[in-house]
């Protein structure tokens, strides 16, 4: 039996299982997935918002502005790539004077410390690449970037690292509540729990359902974004967005912790929350708005392009609520709930307790994640210097990888140039062996995705 089930071991449900492994007691995480960070945490914009977008007197903008000061701690804590970048809010005209001077005076109300507006002259002091119709911005130097899945994974190694259980392709399909809750898997699996907590992304409001919560709907909003070689690095330093519409930020451009410059996102419905195809609408939307951004620019140096599903809800804002003792929602965690993150633990574990969770503390919590040095050999990636080293204690550390998008997220082994071209054999080969498995049996994201079905033909005996 559990004290504690997180059901979604996204970046949300990874630091609050982080959080609660600071307490003496049995913690789950269930994971539909092979993976953890595979659903709205491996495919986004990785920005820490600085919080003068939410409005005033929301979940988001208090929490955001919380989570914003959070951060870089918690990155610190966790060896997890951090930089406080910058961010600049460009406009064109009258219009969009009027929404910055809209965004600056939210951002005051929502604490946001060191805000300007610039001129289009003074914003291409700092970005000397801006078009020359940009004729006002305004400047928020406390927003960062870090990578959504580094930190999504390292929160639940560290996590796991001080006891917390991680259950992967555990699909919940019923949740029933006698004393306590019990949690059952699509495969027959079922445990028990004395709380529950939502952290389904998209599925969010299925699982809620499930407890007789009928109060919120979840709606896909695909965010489709172009990812562009590090030749290209100097283009832009802050992350740059638009003046927002009614869709939410808009495209941006912005350079991620690994020197890489991403384009994106779009903001479009979405049937199925299963659908992260890229269409030729998205791409050409991103190319026209990003050539308005920069007095010049050229997309031959697209290494690849994704999508992400963003889980938005009816209500507008996050929803952090108990519709029923022990249950806790956690629910619409759409941007910026990345930036919100370690401030939504926390505010998770006060309502835990005031549910009436009962724990002591662990005396042996450690809070620190190690960062190891490998030697540069037996170079498997070539593209970004990955060894074999490196993608062996992917597998061997919490929460070992599995697959080889797992082996990507965790190392950028086949993240580079060639995309997997070269190394992809290579990585197939050392899950297999690290596994126990054959390389016939070795996926790329878990489920049916096998790399291999069959030998062209067998070897000749000598």
């Amino acid at each position: 039996m559990y004290k504690v089930t997180i059901i979604g071991a996204g970046v949300i449900g990874g630091l609050i299982a982080r959080e609660l492994s600071k307490f003496d007691m049995k913690v789950a995480i269930l994971e539909k997935e092979n993976d953890v960070a595979m659903g709205q945490s491996k495919a986004n914009s990785g920005i820490v918002h600085a919080g003068y977008d939410p409005k005033p007197g929301t979940l988001k903008a208090k929490l955001n502005v919380l989570g914003s000061q959070m951060m870089e701690k918690t990155c610190e804590e966790l060896a997890v790539k951090y930089k406080k970048n910058g961010a600049l809010v460009v406009g064109y005209n009258d219009g969009d004077v009027e929404k910055i001077k809209m965004l600056y005076e939210q951002g005051i109300a929502n604490g946001v410390k060191d805000l300007e507006i610039l001129t289009g002259e003074d914003a291409r002091k700092i970005e000397n690449n801006l078009s020359k119709d940009i004729k006002v911005a305004l400047y928020a130097p406390t927003s960062a970037v870090v990578c959504p899945y580094e930190l999504t994974i390292e929160s639940i190694g560290n996590a796991m690292d001080n006891g917390v259980e991680l259950l992967r392709n555990f699909k919940v399909v019923d949740i029933t509540k006698d004393k306590l809750y019990t949690v059952k898997s699509e495969d027959g699996r079922e445990i028990k729990t004395e709380f529950v907590i939502n952290c389904a992304g998209l599925y969010s409001d299925t699982i809620a359902k499930m407890i007789g919560d009928n109060s919120f709907e979840i709606i896909p909003r695909a965010g489709e974004y172009l990812l562009m070689d590090n030749e290209l690095a100097d283009l832009v330093s802050t992350t740059i967005f638009r003046a927002p519409n009614e869709q939410g930020k808009g495209i941006l451009a912005t350079k991620t912790v690994d020197g890489n410059i991403l384009f994106g996102p779009t903001a479009v419905e979405r049937k199925c929350k299963e659908d992260e195809s890229n269409t030729i609408e998205g791409i050409k939307l991103i190319k026209d708005k990003e050539r308005e951004i920069f007095a010049e620019i050229s997309f031959d140096k697209i290494i690849t392009q994704f999508t992400g599903i963003r889980a938005h809800s009816d209500r507008g804002d996050f929803i952090i609520d108990s519709p029923k003792k022990g249950f806790i929602n956690v629910a619409g965690i759409e941007s910026p709930g990345l930036s919100a993150a370690p401030a939504i633990a926390e505010a998770v574990k006060k309502m835990l307790f005031d549910n009436g969770l009962k724990a002591d503390k662990n005396l042996n919590f450690n809070p620190f994640r190690r960062k190891n040095r490998y030697e540069r050999s037996q170079i498997i990636c070539r593209c970004e210097k990955i060894t074999k080293a490196e993608i062996v204690d992917a597998i061997r550390r919490n929460p070992g990888a599995r697959d080889v998008d797992g082996i990507k997220r965790r190392t950028r082994g086949g993240m580079g140039r060639c995309q997997g071209g070269f190394c992809l054999p290579y990585i197939v080969e050392i899950l297999s062996e690290e596994l126990g498995v054959k390389v016939e049996e070795v996926t790329k994201r878990g489920g049916n995705s096998y790399i291999l079905f069959d030998k062209v033909k067998e070897g000749t005996k000598k």
